[in-house]
């Protein structure tokens, strides 16, 4: 194993990934100019074979989720020791998912629940965005929601625009009506 990079923001993260393409990026959640799981995002589709382990100080079913959807094959809290995140850098780098089993258990229910709906309109809607929505539904605002979901708040407007259109609304105000009308809320 050998360092190729360190970074400490998304940005430098990101550039330092591109430019070394490692086999595999620890990634901490929480950068200071941003959230690691939109860094572990666009990593994942600008290297789609580089494999990430997310690194955070406490356990967080959000985060996590968050960072399974944005394509992290790992998840460990800072404070793992040594052997065990070698284990785990030598487990992701073979291709092999690192969750706990009650982890596992707990998203793969999450993204059960998500598909039972059978409302068209919701339908169209991707993971990202319907957590946005639900979001949106409790009257946070962009920020809030980027805080919440570990995005930026440029990426959150984007995509509260991508649901309005998809949804046929025109307004926050009526996207949190219709969210609040199919129940859903966070």
């Amino acid at each position: 194993m050998r360092v190729v990079a360190e970074a400490g923001s998304v940005a430098d993260a990101i550039e330092a990934a591109v430019r070394e393409k490692p086999d595999v990026v620890i990634m901490d959640v929480r950068l200071p100019d941003g959230s690691g799981v939109e860094a572990c995002r666009s990593i994942r589709e600008i290297l789609p074979a580089t494999r990430v382990i997310m690194l955070t100080s406490y356990p967080d079913d959000e985060a996590l989720y968050a960072s399974i959807i944005a394509g992290a094959s790992g998840y460990l809290l800072k404070q793992t020791r040594t052997k065990a995140l070698v284990e785990a850098i030598d487990t992701v780098s073979k291709g092999r998912a690192l969750l706990d089993p009650d982890v596992t258990a707990r998203v793969l229910e999450r993204v059960r629940r998500g598909r039972a709906d059978e409302d068209p309109a919701l339908a169209s809607l991707t993971d990202q965005e319907r957590r946005v929505l639900e979001q949106l539904a409790t009257g946070k605002t962009n920020r809030e929601i980027g805080e919440a979901l570990f995005l930026s708040e440029k990426t959150v407007k984007n995509y509260v625009s991508r649901i309005l259109e998809k949804l046929g609304l025109h307004r926050r105000a009526e996207a949190a009506a219709f969210a609040a009308r199919r129940g859903m809320h966070s």
